[in-house]
């Protein structure tokens, strides 16, 4: 029993208190609410108002709480901290299920946790066909299937670029208007969303927020360390319906189909050659100019690509990363290995599989 000010509680009028009398009835459907403000939360489900705006790509949410959960994914916000591992959440819902990973505790609670919703019950029980990745919506599961498919459903009305998701083309709308109201104060540059400001102010901080959980690199921008990622999980979810080859980047993928396309989308203006990525015709272009911008820190040399020095490199350390499948031998350049091919093929210098 409670003592002091409420120790004039009954028992009843305790556990009364203790579970909040339904006090409060919606006049459109005479549901109840023990708080006065869940009934007006509750009230725009009848009357359609979504009154909280995203700032950074248009999207509405009826409650402030969905609006900054939502904007912790743009932002890369990631407030809970598990105490166990240090690993951070951007909901504290996401930390809660984490820490059962350390403490043991089942996700389906009994006894005091057998009051949870359907809704708690079905987490992450959509899984993609494709990968096996799991999400806890439908609405994620579809999103996400964009990624496999290509599928871009939704349409710029000035220009016709096509996008997967609507906040993309919302995002993108803003580069017709020519809107930029968010100012870098260092040096007067202005940007279209305030994410774009945030990675923007890095380049004079030099601040790297971003951390990788598994090797510690950090990174300026959250798109950065999701990119790499995919180094630890080897996840290629970009797949190319015409040889089946799979890429972990969006970009690596968008070359490669060029290739069954035969799209050469860049010409040298020297020699009118034509190049499938911009990367390919910069590469070009120095053979014309001779400029040669990768310098060897061992020994000075220059080389007009990174590739070159590469290679180059390991001249110096020794390294030699192409393996014969057949008798294991090494070598350090993939030319020198087709050509060693020959001696096991009979001539032929084509590589195993």
């Amino acid at each position: 029993m409670a003592t002091g000010s409420g120790s004039h509680l009954t028992q009843g009028e305790g556990e009364d208190r203790q579970h909040f009398p339904r006090t409060h009835k919606c006049s459109q459907c005479d549901k109840e609410f023990p708080f006065k403000s869940k009934v007006n939360q509750h009230l725009r489900s009848h009357t359609g108002e979504i009154p909280h705006l995203c700032g950074e790509c248009g999207k509405r949410f009826n409650h402030l709480g969905n609006l900054k959960a939502h904007t912790r994914l743009q932002t890369g916000e990631e407030p809970y901290k598990c105490e166990h591992c240090n690993k951070g959440f951007n909901q504290a819902s996401y930390l809660k299920r984490h820490v059962r990973t350390h403490t043991g505790e089942s996700n389906m609670a009994t006894g005091a946790g057998s009051h949870l919703t359907q809704w708690q019950r079905s987490r992450r029980t959509h899984k993609c066909s494709h990968c096996d990745k799991e999400f806890p919506f439908i609405s994620n599961l579809n999103r996400h299937l964009l990624t496999h498919t290509g599928e871009r459903p939704y349409m710029c009305g000035e220009c016709g670029k096509r996008c997967s998701q609507l906040g993309d083309l919302r995002r993108h709308m803003v580069t017709h208007t020519d809107e930029r109201p968010y100012q870098c104060d260092e040096c007067g540059e202005r940007f279209s969303r305030p994410s774009i400001l945030k990675d923007h102010m890095t380049t004079h901080t030099g601040e790297k927020p971003y951390r990788c959980q598994e090797c510690s690199k950090q990174f300026s921008r959250l798109s950065y360390v999701k990119r790499h990622m995919r180094i630890h999980t080897g996840e290629k979810p970009y797949k190319c319906d015409h040889c089946n080859k799979c890429f972990s980047q969006p970009t690596n993928f968008k070359v490669h189909m060029r290739t069954h396309k035969g799209e050469l989308l860049y010409r040298c203006e020297k020699c009118s050659k034509q190049f499938n990525t911009l990367s390919n015709i910069k590469s070009h272009m120095r053979t014309h100019t001779g400029e040669k911008p990768y310098k060897c820190k061992i020994c000075s040399k220059h080389s007009s690509n990174s590739s070159d020095l590469k290679k180059h490199m390991r001249t110096h350390t020794g390294e030699r990363p192409h393996e014969c499948e057949v008798c294991y031998k090494k070598f350090g350049e993939r030319g020198s290995l087709k050509r060693h091919m020959k001696t096991h093929t009979g001539g032929s210098s084509s590589m195993p599989v």
